[in-house]
């Protein structure tokens, strides 16, 4: 995406060895370019590259910091402020109802939402009041029965308000109710009525409007129309994963003064984070997003019933290492993980060997079967004779567990790397910003 060029503008500052007037107005269009590409309205380009450029070269370089790293740390906390605060919805009892346009991708984020939610351990239910779309129906109880959220739906009933008022006396002991309303291709007075009807039924503690990263600088219509129509509390910007307008969105709710909640940063139900601003504008600086890799790291340890110690620490063994596989594909991809690590501490990885498949993880499970105790807690002792002796013994080649050898070692060092970042020791002195 557009914004990714924001990495290469830290990069550019890091390996700078003057910083003077000329190069901060150069970093300064830099950032403008990489702005205005991913769609940020102009008006808050100009905002955040004026302030930059105007504090980068008045304000007097904190102590402790060279000049490299005040520039990063005023680029960072103005990127910041031009984003706004995050909303935080609370822990408890509470009803979220969603609303957005036809394919911005609500039905799939009420799901992601209740799963959410469920993975904090509050029970969750998910509401079809969707009449208008014929799939919505199959679509949203095929992904609450997926991950045992329950669902509520009338399948052949059009009264969106009935559905919802029926679906709260049936869900009443459920701690988090999500409500999947219609889109229309346009905010049409039609579905304005209904919504403000499920609204008054409902009474949401939360009404959080659904837009496409996509769909760029038309975020901010879309988000005002909604706005005034039903007043929205938060937004959840879905498919932000790979699109370079996704400053839209983000531009829409710094406008009209709404919060972002969440973000879908792809299609399984998984890739769905919580709106830190603070970790999202370091990713985006490249500097990772530490917070939301040891959230996931937590939730993943905790559904295997994994050791988060040895997780992090890199202690485990090869005895350890199946579960410990199938507990990284549930984090997601490796190289959206790798993402949530500061630039200098990501690893360069042969994507075949990372690319882990089911059936690579039955060969491995089948490999492992064939080595010895000995070896399984201490595979620092496979050597070239011990490898030809294990692919015999389990039917595959020497270069199948040499690559499982491979992929052991590149995890613990993943994890130790993580590790010595939950500490804080990170290879970019920037001891004022709180990474």
């Amino acid at each position: 995406m557009a914004l990714e060029a924001l990495k290469d503008v830290i990069k550019k500052i890091t390996r700078s060895s003057t910083i003077d007037k000329k190069f901060v107005e150069e970093i300064v269009r830099d950032i403008q370019r990489a702005l205005i590409k991913a769609d940020v309205n102009v008006r808050h380009v100009k905002e955040i590259t004026d302030a930059i450029k105007k504090r980068a070269l008045s304000e007097e370089i904190i102590h402790g910091l060279n000049p490299r790293e005040h520039i990063i740390k005023i680029v960072y906390e103005e990127l910041m402020r031009g984003i706004g605060e995050g909303l935080e919805i609370p822990l408890k009892k509470s009803k979220i109802m969603l609303v957005g346009l036809q394919g911005s991708g609500k039905t799939t984020t009420a799901a992601k939402l209740a799963k959410y939610f469920k993975d904090k351990g509050l029970r969750t239910a998910v509401v079809c009041a969707d009449t208008w779309r014929p799939a919505a129906y199959e679509q949203l109880k095929q992904l609450a029965e997926a991950y045992k959220i329950a669902f509520y739906g009338e399948k052949e009933t059009k009264d969106a308000v009935a559905i919802v008022r029926n679906a709260l006396q049936k869900l009443r002991d459920y701690d988090m109710i999500v409500i999947d309303t219609a889109g229309r291709h346009a905010l049409e007075k039609e579905l304005i009525d209904e919504m403000i009807e499920i609204a008054k039924v409902a009474n949401p503690d939360y009404k959080l409007l659904v837009l496409d990263a996509a769909i760029g600088q038309l975020a901010s219509k879309q988000a005002k129309a909604f706005h005034e129509a039903i007043g929205i509390d938060g937004i959840i910007i879905t498919k932000f994963d790979g699109t370079a307008k996704g400053g839209g969105a983000l531009s829409a709710a710094r406008e009209i003064g709404i919060p972002i909640a969440f973000i879908g940063t792809g299609e399984k139900v998984e890739d769905f984070e919580r709106f830190d601003p603070a970790g999202f504008v370091s990713r985006l600086l490249g500097m990772g997003d530490i917070k939301a890799l040891l959230e996931k790291i937590e939730r993943v340890t905790r559904e295997e019933e994994l050791d988060p110690e040895a997780f992090l620490k890199g202690t485990f063994t090869l005895k350890d290492i199946y579960k410990q596989i199938e507990a990284m594909q549930k984090m997601g991809p490796i190289s959206k993980i790798f993402e949530l690590l500061p630039f200098g501490l990501s690893l360069k990885v042969d994507e075949n060997v990372m690319e882990m498949t089911q059936e690579k993880m039955k060969k491995f499970k089948v490999i492992m079967d064939s080595m010895t105790e000995e070896e399984l807690l201490n595979p620092k002792i496979i050597d070239s004779s011990r490898i030809r002796r294990i692919a015999i013994g389990s039917g595959t080649t020497p270069q199948d567990v040499k690559e499982l050898l491979r992929y052991y070692k590149t995890m613990k060092n993943v994890m130790k790397k993580m590790k010595k970042l939950e500490k804080g020791r990170l290879p970019f002195k920037l001891p004022k910003l709180g990474f």
